[in-house]
């Protein structure tokens, strides 16, 4: 039998040290060099030096230029009536985008929900499947109209909406389902669109943070009979305020124009039902104004580019940290083409980190990242669900655990909107250097 000379390390002590590797992190070059320095939190240099100004800049949104900034003023320089022809066009070059039969812009978000509930055309009392982890305008709008949500949950693998779920929901009032693509990321629309065809049930796509997102090829906003979408300053298509509503039958394109819009009867054909209300539509005014319409065209001719920027730069990042022990993206199908709202939202499973959420975020703050704990709002456990007299029935409310995991875990890193190599390489360091000191950290 060979000695094993004395320098040389044992059987025992070589599979304590790769079993550490396997189980944990896999130790480059830049990590071990950041297990050799001090945590910025307790006095060692920040990982992240790239210079403040720049830091904001970068991260900054909306990204206006020079040539939205001309559109503006161009504007303020027509008569008033040409400034409205911005509406029609900014319709037509969304259908073209989307691949839709029709599109109507509205004022924001909001009053596309509205118009989309009201082309429904579904009577009080109607049952409508929606997720809580949702802005609340998606669930309340519900009301005027005598409709009651059903809250569904989403699945933590995806923060999406849950069909599974929504079988065990299913009951003899609901008529629709309405999915949101949280985050910009398409739910699982051949499995919605299916679960909705089996069941007769209408699909109303909240795509409010999904412009330009796809799924085998079909943009989101394209795959349930309506959808909605909000032109609101943090969303990927920046109008400062606007919305628009899509939708692939022309009586509801007719009947949600109608709503809002009293200009629109006389442009109607003349077998329309709702031609006959030229001079009055019916009562509200939820145009969108000329100049969101036509930020919302210039911002439409760059969405693809921005968000392919973005999405690079997402990718070049959590390609790395995402092999950190305990740190996981939203899961997205090969045949899904994600865009990014707001942030770029991680699960954080604290178990095989083996450091808590906050002692994370605390010290990758200190680095210089920007991140925060995700916290998204869960509609179920509001008052106004609670109380019978705002709806035709009281809806039933009920513990949603993937919703309440996911508020639990998520965490929102910030986007980077303009190409910067150099920070992406210091977020990187900036991870790794908080996960080799996460043993001082828990």
């Amino acid at each position: 039998m060979t000695n094993t000379p004395s320098n040389s390390p044992s059987r025992r002590s070589f599979m304590k040290a790769t079993g550490a590797l396997a189980a944990g992190v896999a130790l480059t070059g830049r990590s071990a060099a950041g297990a050799q320095e001090t945590l910025a939190r307790k006095g060692g240099s920040p990982a992240v030096t790239f210079p403040a100004d720049r830091h904001t800049a970068v991260m900054k949104w909306p990204q206006y230029e020079p040539e939205d900034r001309e559109i503006v003023l161009k504007i303020l320089d027509m008569d008033i009536g040409r400034m409205y022809d911005h509406l029609p066009q900014l319709e037509k070059e969304w259908c073209e985008h989307n691949g839709v039969p029709f599109s109507k812009a509205h004022c924001n978000g909001t009053a596309a929900l509205h118009s989309m509930y009201f082309a429904t055309g579904f009577p009080p009392g109607t049952e409508i499947m929606v997720p809580s982890y949702t802005f609340y305008s998606v669930v309340v709008v519900m009301r005027f109209f005598g409709y009651v949500p059903v809250f569904i949950d989403i699945d933590p693998r995806t923060a999406c909406f849950d069909v599974e779920d929504a079988a065990r929901k299913l009951n003899k009032n609901v008529k629709a389902i309405g999915p949101m693509h949280s985050w910009g990321l398409p739910c699982e629309m051949d499995r919605i669109c299916a679960f909705a065809k089996e069941h007769g049930l209408m699909v109303l796509e909240d795509a409010a943070h999904a412009h330009g997102a796809s799924m085998q090829g079909k943009k989101m906003g394209a795959w349930g009979d309506m959808a909605i979408f909000s032109f609101q300053g943090t969303k990927p298509l920046p109008g400062i305020e606007g919305g628009m509503g899509t939708y692939q039958k022309r009586e509801h394109f007719e009947a949600a124009s109608v709503f809002g819009e009293y200009r629109d009867p006389p442009t109607l054909p003349a077998d329309s039902p709702y031609r006959k209300y030229v001079g009055t539509a019916l009562g509200p005014k939820l145009r969108i104004h000329p100049l969101g319409a036509a930020l919302a065209r210039r911002q439409l001719t760059v969405l693809d580019q921005r968000n392919a920027l973005i999405a690079a730069q997402v990718r070049q990042l959590n390609d790395r940290i995402c092999r950190l022990p305990g740190l996981a993206e939203p899961v997205c199908r090969k045949d899904q083409q994600r865009v990014y709202y707001s942030s770029n939202v991680l699960f954080f499973d604290e178990g095989k980190a083996g450091f808590s959420r906050k002692a994370m975020v605390d010290a990758l703050k200190a680095e210089g990242v920007k991140i925060s704990s995700g916290d998204y709002p869960e509609q179920h456990k509001n008052v106004i669900y609670t109380e019978a007299q705002w709806w035709h029935h009281k809806p039933v409310v009920q513990e949603l655990p993937g919703t309440t995991k996911i508020n639990a875990v998520a965490v929102n890193v910030g986007l980077m909107r303009v190409e910067a190599p150099e920070l992406v390489d210091q977020y990187i360091n900036a991870f790794e250097k908080v996960w080799a000191h996460r043993k001082e950290l828990a």
